[in-house]
């Protein structure tokens, strides 16, 4: 073990920006505007001659100015996500979205030049562009649904004060609830992270007490939250059928994805077809604990000896051996995030709740936010996020506009590193009873990555269509009471307060149709973790190269060279054998 000690604590964004009350702030921002004024002066050069010089060269100082924004917002928002009650902080990040829209605003000419020029000068350029040429060729993807300059500008101004507003405004309420739980006699006050530890409590009248005031104190806003999202999606759907054209509010997704629709529709589609495996699953858990059928409170209730806790110092040096075990590279990477102090950890009212990773700029360590209570899920959840930050580091070779992978693949280092992490439980622990909480923890998580994601999915596809047929949020509650009665079939008991639970999910606010990127990211990585398994050390340098890429190429390119058809019913199948794998283990203990 190292002999370094890393302590729970919040983050320091010293290596972003000056504090904005110092006076190097102001400079910062005068340099920002110099170098914006140098761009639209050279829009006289933008013409299908254009010489390759002079493009490289406005390429270079696009980067450049998009590179100081990155700064800006990354501490607007890093800011506000470690104090979401701050009015400074507030005041700051909405300074900072302001400033990021007019920025890209009075940038807007290049990318539109870019998307209606023909394809003829078009590919000369990207042929002359380097590490710039998917950037560029990603851009010209959506050429068919681009307005006009106007247009855009509108849009852009318009998301600030409205699409922007209201998920910051959701993020503003639901960071504000706090939550009673008796325990032992004695009521409790309790953040949702701090609740959430006790769905997956060994007594079921604590997780069944959990789940309920979580779902009351969300049902009660629930009509101001379903208000939100409604107006979140008709915003969706105005912007991106009726006005740009897309074929459905999916394709939104999978276009910024780059990922063809049928790729996406047969992920979605074998997931569905694999639910009984998770209903077989859900009625071995059954048995063990006791109890003929689950309900929805105990579809994580551990099995197994699950009462280990681990201290955050404890914690890391875990994932540090997890990761150096396979790659020292790996290793470093992470460890870079502790001694840097780029990891707030600590539990606090006003916190973000849940976990991101945020990479700003290549090269530079990215941020990471847990909210650690010392649990097995914690310890998973540090690797996950510190796998999203290997991915950012191992790419760091690319331009700002190339270095971070599309949703799908970002999630590729996050799980694998969680299912490293899994391993090394697994490996030092020779007891069956807790090998049998920690494999069946896998499968929970497996669970949650995989089904619980494609069925959020499954439900956003329906809500899209319903709301702007004119649904009530009573509709949107009977939509996804009817999704999880789907999804858990004959196995889980579903009662009617989980109605509300889709108001919990903040993805479906911040990011439609994000979620499917989890099931693709778990599936890939059950691929990939089964070629490990065969190669041993062999198989690192060929996953690293995957990492490497970034965003520089096409999920569907990366993940061809690593031999894998991601149209084929046969690929994603796999990963659910693996599963399978891992249940017929799980049952022969």
């Amino acid at each position: 073990m190292s002999s370094e000690h890393f302590q729970q604590s919040g983050w320091t964004l010293d290596d972003l920006i000056p504090p904005p009350t110092d006076p190097v702030f102001d400079d910062l921002l005068a340099d920002l505007e110099h170098r914006l004024a140098q761009f639209e002066q050279a829009r006289d050069l933008l013409s299908p001659a254009i010489s390759t010089a002079d493009f490289l060269r406005l390429m270079r100082l696009y980067e450049s100015i998009q590179a100081t924004v990155e700064r800006l917002t990354a501490y607007a928002q890093l800011w506000f996500a470690a104090d979401t009650q701050s009015q400074d902080a507030l005041g700051f990040l909405g300074r900072m979205e302001q400033l990021h829209t007019e920025v890209q605003n009075r940038l807007l000419f290049f990318p539109l030049w870019w998307k209606g020029l023909d394809d003829e000068p078009a590919a000369r350029l990207i042929a002359a562009s380097g590490d710039y040429a998917y950037y560029l060729k990603t851009l010209r993807l959506f050429k068919p649904y681009t307005l006009s300059e106007p247009e855009e500008r509108v849009i852009n101004l318009k998301d600030v004060n409205g699409s922007t507003a209201l998920v910051k405004l959701y993020e503003m309420l639901t960071s504000r609830f706090t939550f009673r739980l008796t325990l032992d006699g004695e009521s409790r006050t309790l953040t949702r992270a701090e609740l959430s530890q006790y769905f997956r409590d060994p007594a079921p009248e604590v997780r069944a007490a959990a789940y309920r005031e979580l779902l009351r104190v969300y049902s009660g806003q629930g009509q101001v939250l379903a208000q939100i999202y409604n107006h979140r999606v008709r915003d969706w759907a105005n912007e991106n059928l009726l006005l740009r054209g897309f074929s459905s509010p999916i394709a939104v997704r999978n276009l910024d994805n780059d990922l063809p629709d049928s790729a996406v529709e047969t992920l979605l589609a074998v997931c569905r077809e694999n639910m009984p495996l998770f209903h077989r699953y859900f009625r071995w858990k059954a048995r063990q604990l006791g109890m003929e059928r689950l309900r929805r409170y105990d579809i994580y209730a551990p099995v197994g000896d699950m009462s280990k806790t681990y201290s955050f110092d404890r914690a890391a040096q875990m994932v540090l051996e997890s990761l150096g075990d396979f790659s020292p590279v790996m290793a470093e990477h992470a460890r870079r995030l502790l001694v840097e102090g780029h990891i707030d950890s600590a539990i606090r009212t006003g916190k973000q709740v849940g976990a991101f990773c945020h990479a700003v700029l290549p090269g530079l360590a990215p941020w990471v936010l847990v909210n650690y209570v010392g649990q097995v899920g914690d310890v998973l959840t540090l690797a996950h996020e510190l796998g999203h930050a290997i991915h950012a580091l191992v790419a760091s070779d690319h331009s700002i506009l190339t270095f971070r992978s599309s949703l799908p693949l970002a999630e590729t280092a996050s799980v694998f590193s969680e299912m490293l992490m899994n391993d090394r439980l697994l490996r030092m622990e020779d007891d069956p009873d807790v090998r049998r909480g920690l494999l069946a923890h896998l499968l929970d998580g497996a669970y949650a990555t995989i089904a619980r994601q494609t069925y959020f999915v499954l439900f956003e596809i329906e809500a899209h269509r319903r709301v702007v047929e004119g649904a009530t949020s009573e509709d949107l509650c009977d939509i996804y009471l009817a999704n999880l009665k789907e999804q858990f079939g004959d196995a889980v008991e579903i009662s009617d307060d989980f109605r509300w639970e889709w108001t919990v999910i903040p993805h479906i606010y911040e990011a439609p149709f994000y979620c499917y990127a989890y099931s693709f990211g778990q599936l890939l990585v059950l691929a990939l973790y089964r070629e490990y398994r065969r190669e041993g050390a062999d198989f690192v340098p060929r996953y690293l190269k995957i990492l490497s890429y970034g965003g520089a190429a096409s999920p569907t390119t990366i993940i061809g060279e690593a031999g894998f058809d991601i149209t084929s019913p046969a690929f994603w199948q796999g990963g659910f054998d693996v599963l399978a794998g891992f249940l017929d283990e799980l049952e022969g203990l």
